[in-house]
């Protein structure tokens, strides 16, 4: 057993196997990641928000950790297995373009081609929402804002642009969620109904402090 142990390790640690290896752990990393934040979101919400027993509560959550491990496991696949190939294509260069190509392939066939699941749907919003940050961010690095929006004196100004987007942001979620809540996420339309609409309704004391319903 030891010579097999550390014959294994050997091969685990030769740089030549390092790039097959990486997408192994990538995938590890990924259904690891995925499996503790979904686990945790989805127990609190369900367990907030949804009706049902325990036991229905508790397969909903598991469906929803393996859906987010399995997903995040198999981008991670996708994409490092893509950079290999490109990697390899390109006489063993790595370039930032691959990144770009590798991310488009894998967000194509597991987010785009995997159905519009909550999951799913919780997952590239979030990335957008991240993208659009980074971005905003790397206009300011770049230098590219207008000259109005930089430096020292431009900071009330990038404040002003940051406060209307909060305000638009929540102006059109408020004015969805009266008119067509849903066209809204469901796991956000849960809680939106928990904070506005479920505050609209009591019939004693116990039901308007202690409880919900």
């Amino acid at each position: 057993m030891d010579a097999l142990l550390s014959t294994l390790d050997r091969i685990a640690t030769d740089p030549v196997n390092h790039d097959l290896l990486e997408i192994l752990k990538g995938v590890r990393n990924g259904a690891v990641y995925g499996a503790k934040v979904r686990f945790s979101h989805a127990l609190v919400m369900t367990f907030l928000f949804r009706s049902g027993s325990p036991s229905e509560k508790l397969r909903i959550i598991l469906r929803a950790t393996r859906e987010h491990a399995r997903n995040l496991a198999t981008f991670v696949f996708i994409y490092k297995s893509t950079l290999y190939v490109l990697k390899r294509a390109a006489n063993g260069k790595d370039r930032d373009i691959h990144a770009l190509f590798a991310g488009l392939v894998g967000g194509y066939y597991v987010f785009g081609r995997g159905g519009r699941s909550s999951v799913n749907q919780q997952i590239v919003l979030y990335v957008f929402s991240r993208v659009v940050l980074g971005l905003a961010k790397l206009a300011v690095k770049t230098h590219t804002l207008p000259a109005a929006l930089q430096g020292p004196a431009g900071t009330k100004a990038r404040e002003a642009v940051w406060s209307a987007f909060a305000a638009l942001s929540w102006g059109v979620v408020m004015y969805l969620f009266r008119t067509d809540a849903d066209v809204l996420q469901p796991s956000m339309r849960s809680s939106m109904d928990y904070i506005y609409l479920d505050s609209n309704r009591w019939t004693s004391l116990r039901t308007l402090l202690w409880h919900n319903k």
